[in-house]
C-alpha cells in the first residue's frame, strides 16, 4: 500500500477521517474538514458537488487513487471521497502528494 493511503488508514484509526459523499459534505459545511480527497474514478455528480463545496468554503481538495483503494485503506467498502479533520495529518498527506497534485 502506498504512503498516502497508509496515512489515511492511520487517520481513520485516530477517528480523524469522514468518508462518503453526504458525510464529507457535512464536514465541509461545518468546517471540520481540513483536506478532502476525491478518487480519480468518482462519479461526475459527486466530483461536481464536493469540489464546489470545497471551493466555496475554501477547503483544499485533491484527486487520488480509486474508490476501492480508498475504501480498503480506511477499512470500509468503496468510497469516492474522504475528508481529513486533523490539520497535522492533512499536512502530511499534502506533503506526500506534492504541490503538483494538490488543488484548491
Amino acid at each position: 500500500m502506498d504512503r498516502v493511503l497508509s496515512l489515511l488508514g492511520i487517520a481513520q484509526k485516530a477517528g480523524k477521517v469522514v468518508s462518503g459523499g453526504f458525510l464529507c459534505e457535512d464536514a465541509i459545511k461545518s468546517r471540520k474538514a481540513v483536506l478532502v480527497i476525491l478518487t480519480e474514478d468518482a462519479q461526475k455528480n459527486t466530483v461536481h458537488t464536493i469540489t464546489n463545496k470545497c471551493t466555496y468554503y475554501k477547503i483544499p481538495f485533491c484527486f487520488y487513487g480509486t474508490k476501492e483503494a480508498l475504501g480498503h485503506a480506511i477499512g470500509k467498502g468503496e468510497r469516492s471521497c474522504a475528508a481529513v479533520t486533523d490539520q497535522g495529518l492533512a499536512d502530511g498527506i499534502t506533503k506526500l502528494l506534492g504541490s503538483g497534485k494538490k488543488e484548491e
